[in-house]
């Protein structure tokens, strides 16, 4: 199983809380190193299921987060120790968002304004949608929610530069000398974001790798952020605002 399918088939697990289907995923292979949030989500849902062997798959993957130290390694290691009562329950309220969403709108353009999560549904709203949709809600209804501060999460957008620091960390990981040097030509000056995947692109192994590890990253990040502002997610299936 090549690494995109590995990642396709434990995303989907873990979106159907099938336990068993995680950890036979999680069994059959060694991890790659690029991939221990994805896994540690996949945990989260499977170590409900009470098997022992799952238990000790959740104390590997505690042991691996901390060593990396990403963004969010530690708050997901921290997570995943006080399900098995290894640790003291983060005092953080759930919420079932997904993260990558949640990172789309932190980190992509400024200009066109962040935007929010619904508390209650955990829906990822951009502010431009939010404004298109907003005529759905009575205004008194929307001002009683803001003012008791309990249905939306604001999010400031921040911008791209994590994600461009994203492509100078993994270019300065890749072996192959020529597709290197590509890749740093590529990223510099406007337009980085555009180039480096066209000169990934040629490359599929590295491109495989690269997803894993940009995802890994973003969902990271979307989770530290989470976690400053008293919120942790709960995986599994995020309902879409369109």
């Amino acid at each position: 199983m090549s690494l995109k399918e590995f990642r396709a088939a434990l995303r989907g697990a873990t979106y159907r809380a099938d336990a068993l289907e995680v950890l036979r995923l999680l069994e059959e292979r060694a991890w790659p190193e690029q991939v221990l949030q994805l896994i540690g989500d996949a945990l989260l849902v499977a170590v409900t299921s009470g098997s022992a062997s799952a238990h000790g798959l959740v104390r590997a993957c505690v042991a691996r987060l901390q060593a990396r130290g990403w963004d969010g390694d530690v708050d997901l290691a921290d997570a995943l120790a006080a399900r098995l009562g290894d640790g003291p329950q983060p005092l953080l309220r759930l919420v079932r968002v997904d993260l990558e969403e949640l990172a789309s709108v932190r980190e992509g353009d400024p200009t066109h304004g962040g935007g929010r999560v619904d508390l209650a549904t955990g829906q990822v709203w951009p502010q431009t949608v939010y404004e298109d949709f907003r005529a759905d809600e009575s205004d008194e209804e929307e001002e009683e929610d803001e003012a008791a501060g309990t249905r939306w999460l604001w999010v400031d957008p921040v911008g791209s530069r994590s994600g461009y620091r994203d492509m100078e960390v993994f270019t300065e990981t890749v072996e192959d000398e020529h597709l290197a040097e590509l890749l740093t030509m590529a990223i510099s000056g406007k337009g980085a974001f555009r180039r480096f995947k066209d000169a990934i692109a040629h490359h599929p192994e590295a491109a495989d790798r690269w997803y894993a590890f940009s995802e890994d990253r973003v969902r990271g990040r979307a989770r530290a952020w989470l976690a400053t502002e008293g919120y942790t997610p709960r995986p599994g299936r995020t309902p879409s605002p369109l």
